[in-house]
Formats: structure tokens, C-alpha cells, sequence
């Protein structure tokens, strides 16, 4: 199974839920590729497309979100998930969800949630979504999230 992991991460969090789960896939045998969302490479031959964000103002970051994370120390790209999928067309296959989340609940948000709803509206089958929690803003991951998105990450396989 190929599988491509798309990525935005503002101050690394969410890049190290997608190693995890990477880590996950591999166990299964699954070749995968993590690219950042801004050098996303060809969907072509790629079975499984996983696709990642962090939580902003309860949906996916944006210009205005990617420069507030930028005042309080993150590093967040010049665009990411949501320019990406913009400019998705053509893909045929599976794919999953994940986002990283300061807290759960009604009024948390999730980036997975807005990721997932735009997949499927260019037709994607979205075959599950996951949130993976941080302790705060910068992080870090809450106690055995790592572990939790490599055992996804195998159950994805």
C-alpha cells in the first residue's frame, strides 16, 4: 500500500502525530511518504492519501491564524492544508483525517472535521478522522498521544 501524508504544523505537533502515525503504517508493511502541504507531491499511485492540521479558531489555519502562531513562537509555513486543498482535483482513492486539538468537545473545533468535509466534496472517500490532543497551543502532545496515533496509524493499514 502507498500511502502520502499531508502536513501543516505551525509548531511541530502535528508533524510528530504524522511520524507516529507513519510509524503505525509502516508496522503494516505500507510504504509512506510525509510531505509538508506547501510541497505536497503528485497523488499518483497513492492508495492512501492521510491529510493533517492543526486546530485553528475551531477549523483549519489560515493566513491570519498562521501569523498569530507565528507571534507566539511557531514556525508556520507561508501557506498550508486548506491552499492545498484548493487545488486538489483528480483523486480517486481513500483517505483519512487527523488534526491536533487543545481540547475536546462541542466549542474545540476540529481541522480533521474541515479537512474531511472538502475531501469529500471534490468526491473523496473519507474512511475515518482522528483528533490528537496537546496540552496547549505550543504543546505539548498530552501523555500518550504518540502512542495512540501510531496504533491508528496500523489500524489504517
Amino acid at each position: 500500500m502507498n500511502v502520502l501524508i499531508v502536513t501543516e504544523s505551525c509548531f511541530g505537533n502535528t508533524a510528530r502525530v504524522a511520524r507516529a502515525v507513519a510509524a503505525g503504517l509502516r508496522s503494516k508493511g505500507a510504504e509512506v511518504t510525509i510531505a509538508e502541504a506547501a510541497a505536497a507531491p503528485a497523488l499518483d499511485g497513492v492508495d492512501l492519501l492521510l491529510v493533517g492540521a492543526p486546530t485553528h479558531n475551531m477549523g483549519l489555519p489560515g493566513p491570519a491564524s498562521r501569523g498569530q502562531a507565528a507571534t507566539k513562537g511557531g514556525n508556520p509555513p507561508a501557506t498550508g492544508v486548506a491552499e492545498w486543498l484548493d487545488r486538489l482535483s483528480g483523486f480517486g482513492g481513500r483517505a483519512a483525517t487527523f488534526d491536533t486539538v487543545t481540547g475536546t468537545g462541542f466549542f474545540s473545533g476540529s481541522a480533521a472535521k474541515g479537512i474531511q468535509k472538502r475531501l469529500r466534496r471534490s468526491r473523496v472517500d473519507v474512511v475515518a478522522r482522528e483528533s490528537f490532543v496537546v496540552k496547549a497551543t505550543e504543546g505539548p502532545l498530552a501523555d500518550g498521544e504518540l502512542d495512540r496515533a501510531e496504533l491508528w496509524g496500523a489500524a489504517l493499514a
